[in-house]
């Protein structure tokens, strides 16, 4: 149970700390390769890249964990009080349901891939690897939206009575 309260509490955070690490390992061992011994690696801007789009797509999550997307408050504070609760349920019902939708389009386009057997370029893994940030990416998402829908009810519920 206390691992799975640690994943719950850190997963993306740790996900994305070791994938920095090992770009900012990449990435200096390709200068070091290309300028000072004069033969750049084949591989290292490939795995940079598809690093980094990973990086994305948790951070996607990580920012919906945290309650730090994007958010224009200036119109919803001008509104009634129960106006902005039926507002901020809705905006995360449809966030959801959009994290949701990436999740199967994202599956769809996953599968179409690995039956045509597509590899990357230089690393040679399948074409898959990197597409799969994006249902992934949108699963923790959506879970983690879904958990800022119930944790919020009780707040939605003292706001709506008073």
């Amino acid at each position: 149970m206390k691992v799975l309260r640690f994943l719950d509490d850190h997963l993306e955070e740790y996900l994305l700390i070791g994938s920095f690490f090992v770009t900012v390992a990449v990435i200096f061992a390709q200068v070091i390769f290309r300028y000072v011994l004069r033969s750049p690696l084949t591989w290292s801007e490939e795995l940079a890249r598809y690093i980094f789009v990973w990086q994305i797509w948790l951070g996607a999550s990580y920012a919906a964990k945290i309650n730090k997307h994007i958010n224009i408050t200036a119109a919803r504070e001008k509104m009634p009080r129960r106006v902005q609760i039926i507002l901020e349920a809705a905006v995360l019902v449809m966030w959801a349901a959009f994290a949701v939708f990436m999740v199967v389009k994202g599956r769809d386009v996953i599968a179409y891939i690995l039956k045509s057997r597509q590899r990357t370029p230089a690393l040679q893994i399948p074409m898959a690897v990197p597409y799969l940030s994006v249902p992934v990416g949108c699963a923790l998402m959506a879970f983690r939206i879904a958990e800022n829908f119930f944790r919020a009810v009780p707040d939605w519920k003292a706001r709506w009575a008073a």
